[in-house]
């Protein structure tokens, strides 16, 4: 039996452990919940404040404890379960904010390059950029995240295939998925999904997935575990047909890995009403696609914002933030986490000649040969300078910032629920705050229609408070 001050430690121990949520795992073209088996749609936001021109290796989106916490609590309150962060430095401190978004019930999906030099695989010259420098960077971000439970997986890759890259570039991409697993299977304590980041090309959108998820005898590892599309097809009050979502249900009904939408939200029609959630979260997309991550929380120049950060330290929840909300509110979260049980019982395709259709893609599945320096890194583990990641205890609590809606009324009582063990945040749940405005501009009279003139919508925004 242990010794009352071995007891006494332990008891101790879990009395401040922080509550974490269950990692999830990739189960046919499923997410899952590691624990309960219950599927995992992802909801969520793409992350990077100030942009990826705002990076320079000394501060990242998840450096600013204070940041992290009124954001993290503007997700939670948005309904949001799932961040993607696209440049990230693996040296610097993470505990603070990713103990944060752990205790807001919120996953991270990372990028693992970087737009430093030698952080990136090179589209037009993929061979010289594939080296021993640029591991450092990719297998830095895994020792960085991979000991966080609430780190749901990492892209190889963003849009490195596109009209600008050489024909070659797939075979690399793939390689990095490869080299990723295998560095996680020897120096990680869990599996971690690695996927990659597509650009919506119509012609080689089908060749695309079925390059990274088909199956190779002699290269095993190098099946990609899920697929992101960036795609902004649906613009304003869109449809099903119209959009193009039919034909990207269709293309994706037989993938045999989870794919979703790694970015979306048209903003060619403002305010953005994202009419589109319905659909994505529907009985049609959804035995095809596990959710998606609209663009972007942080308002930047290419103006996708969900909230504007202020000069004064306070933050404003724009129109399409409130959109976003009575969107997510309208989900049945139990029909969107049921299980798909025929998403288990697809076969992937095995890589090989007839595979690939366009004549443009790539079409051999040989790989290229892994840097000696790469693999020694794989067998010993990396040894640069990284900080290894640990969760801190979080409790619940107000935030400190000042937040106003969009018709300038300030916002009082926006709190961090710190969630209980095991529970991931969902729309509805979590929901503080309050303002004097009555949000007149709901999703019907913010239709954003481009024929509207400024003259009515304001005619109409007051005709509205007046009933």
């Amino acid at each position: 039996m242990p010794s009352y001050a071995r007891l006494l430690a332990s008891v101790c121990a879990l009395a401040t452990a922080a509550n974490a949520v269950h990692p999830v795992e990739v189960n046919g073209k499923d997410f899952v919940n590691s624990e309960t088996g219950d599927r995992f749609q992802i909801l969520g936001v793409d992350y990077q404040p100030g942009g990826s021109g705002g990076f320079s290796g000394k501060s990242d989106p998840l450096t600013d404890k204070d940041a992290c916490l009124r954001d993290a609590a503007l997700m939670q309150r948005l309904g949001v379960n799932t961040v993607r962060i696209y440049n990230m430095s693996p040296n610097l401190d993470h505990d603070d904010c990713m103990s944060i978004f752990n205790a807001a019930g919120i996953y991270l999906i990372f990028d693992v390059n970087s737009p430093l030099e030698g952080g990136y695989l090179d589209r037009t010259d993929p061979e010289s950029t594939y080296n021993a420098v640029y591991f450092q960077q990719v297998f830095g971000i895994i020792e960085a995240f991979k000991d966080y439970p609430n780190t749901l997986g990492f892209f190889a890759g963003n849009e490195v295939i596109n009209e600008q890259s050489v024909k070659d570039v797939p075979a690399y991409v793939r390689a990095v998925v490869r080299d990723m697993k295998d560095y996680i299977k020897k120096n990680a304590d869990r599996s971690i999904p690695v996927g990659y980041s597509a650009a919506d090309i119509r012609p080689w959108l089908v060749d695309t997935v079925n390059y990274f998820m088909c199956e190779d005898e002699d290269e095993p590892s190098s099946t990609s575990d899920f697929f992101g599309l960036n795609s902004y097809s649906w613009c304003g009050r869109s449809s099903f047909t119209k959009s193009g979502y039919d034909v990207l249900t269709e293309d994706f009904a037989e993938a045999t890995l989870p794919v979703f939408f790694s970015e979306y939200g048209c903003n060619e029609v403002q305010p953005r009403v994202f009419t589109e959630v319905e659909a994505l979260y529907g009985e049609q997309m959804s035995k095809s696609f596990s959710g998606g991550l609209i663009y972007e929380f942080t308002q930047e120049p290419n103006d996708y914002g969900l909230v504007k950060l202020n000069d004064n330290d306070t933050a404003t929840l724009l129109v399409d933030y409130e959109n976003l909300m009575k969107q997510y509110s309208k989900l049945d979260m139990s029909a969107i986490e049921a299980t798909n049980e025929t998403a288990t019982s697809l076969k992937p395709p095995k890589c090989g000649p007839g595979l690939i259709k366009n004549s443009t893609f790539l079409d051999t599945f040989d790989l290229p040969k892994r840097p000696s320096k790469v693999q020694d890194f794989i067998d010993n583990g990396f040894v640069g300078q990284v900080h290894k990641g640990s969760l801190k205890d979080i409790k619940s609590q107000d935030i400190p910032q000042t937040i106003y809606d969009h018709n300038g009324n300030e916002v009082t009582g926006i709190r961090l629920t710190a969630l209980a063990n095991g529970e991931t945040n969902a729309p509805g749940n979590h929901t503080s705050g309050s303002s004097s405005s009555s949000n007149g501009d709901d999703e019907e009279s913010a239709a954003g229609k481009m024929s509207i003139s400024l003259l009515g919508l304001v005619a109409g925004t007051a005709f509205m408070a007046m009933l």
